[in-house]
């Protein structure tokens, strides 16, 4: 049995127990597998596999929040992936406003640096703020924004993007030069696949994208992830 029908059937047992969970969110918000069984999520924020190196506020469970229409989009992407063997892995989508105050809070501590040369080499953490990767507001938490990448249909392995998921650095960026021939057409097929289904990029951030004419374009939720 493959990756990917491992990882439906893995699904279709977690969407059946957190079912009634599910009728809790707000309207117009799904939980993503409810649209896409088959989607691989890896909420980077409900782990210590991020740029702070802890569990980020709000976050208690693995389970991808966003819009309906982002779920809608989604499962286009992906059923259009899957007929090239490929899939959808999706690090982040709908973020509480506590999560967004938990960046702004780590960033106050100037000592606190346990990844850094991970996610910021580059990067002194005084200078988050004023480069653009810290803000006080995601675009996040309006809930049709999505943080994603490519894998392999065969072994749920990500493609090579050229440099790691929330790198605060040019090399993160969409237009960057100094990439492989494959990390390039591995960028484009990312960006042309997103686009083609009515998401905007950001030129800073391969991996980020936001649904066109979302449903919350000013309303900055901060409902729990669980």
């Amino acid at each position: 049995m493959n990756y990917k029908a491992l990882l439906y059937i893995g699904s279709l047992i977690l969407l059946t127990l957190g079912f009634q969970q599910q009728q809790t969110l707000p309207e117009g918000f799904v939980y993503a597998k409810s649209v896409i069984p088959d989607l691989d999520v890896e909420l980077r924020y409900f782990s210590e596999n991020n740029f702070v190196g802890d569990t980020i506020n709000g976050y208690k469970a693995n389970r991808l929040i966003v819009t309906k229409g982002t779920a809608e989009k989604l499962k286009l992407v992906q059923e259009e992936l899957q007929q090239q063997n490929l899939c959808l892995k999706v690090y982040d989508g709908y973020r509480p406003q506590r999560a967004v105050n938990h960046f702004i809070e780590w960033a106050r501590e100037l000592n606190d640096t346990v990844n850094k040369s991970l996610f910021y080499p580059e990067v002194e953490k005084k200078n988050l703020f004023k480069a653009g990767y810290i803000a006080s507001r995601s675009g996040h938490s309006r809930g049709s924004t999505v943080d994603l990448t490519i894998t392999n249909g065969e072994t749920g392995e990500p493609l090579d993007m050229g440099s790691p998921y929330d790198f605060f650095g040019k090399a993160s960026w969409i237009a960057h030069d100094d990439l492989t021939d494959e990390q390039k057409q591995n960028r484009q097929l990312l960006q042309t696949v997103m686009l083609k289904h009515n998401f905007r990029n950001y030129s800073k951030e391969w991996w980020h994208f936001t649904l066109r004419w979302e449903p919350f374009p000013k309303t900055y939720f901060d409902f729990e992830v669980e």
